[in-house]
C-alpha cells in the first residue's frame, strides 16, 4: 500500500486522513505483513511531520515499511515542478525497488516459514 499526500501545515491532506482513520482502524481485514510506504510532496518544508503521521497507520497495523535512501519525499510548487527535483526522483525509484524487494521477501518468508502467532490484544486503561 503506498499513501501519497501534499503537505499542508506541516500535515497530510484532511481527506486523505479522515480516509486512513476509517481504513486502518474500523476495518476488519487484516493488514498483518502486508507492505506499506508513504510519500510526500511540499514545496518547502513540513514533510518530515507528514511522513512520520502517514507512517504510524502502518506501525499500528503491524505492516513494515519500505524504505528509501531518504525520506519519501518530493519537492514542487507548481504543476510539474516535482519532476525537476532528482534527489526526490531518486529517493522514488529507491523506494519502489525496496518495495518490491521487500514484498517478494515477505511472501518468500510466508512461503517457507508462514506467519507467526498472533497473541491477542492487550489493551491498558491508563484511567
Amino acid at each position: 500500500m503506498v499513501v501519497a499526500s501534499p503537505v499542508y501545515y506541516a500535515s497530510a491532506n484532511a481527506t486523505l486522513i479522515a480516509c486512513l482513520d476509517r481504513l486502518f482502524l474500523s476495518t476488519p481485514f487484516d493488514k498483518t505483513m502486508k507492505v506499506g510506504a508513504s510519500v510526500v510532496c511540499a514545496s518547502r518544508g513540513g514533510c518530515s511531520s507528514t511522513f512520520d503521521e502517514l507512517n504510524k497507520f502502518f506501525t499500528i497495523s503491524g505492516m513494515p515499511i519500505a524504505s528509501s535512501q531518504y525520506w519519501n519525499s518530493i519537492h514542487g510548487l507548481n504543476r510539474g515542478e516535482a519532476e525537476k527535483d532528482e534527489e526526490g526522483r531518486q529517493v522514488m525509484r529507491t523506494l519502489a525497488r525496496n518495495m518490491s524487494f521487500l514484498m517478494k521477501s515477505i511472501a518468500l518468508g510466508k512461503e517457507m516459514y508462514g506467519l507467526q502467532e498472533k497473541e491477542e490484544p492487550v489493551e491498558t486503561n491508563f484511567i
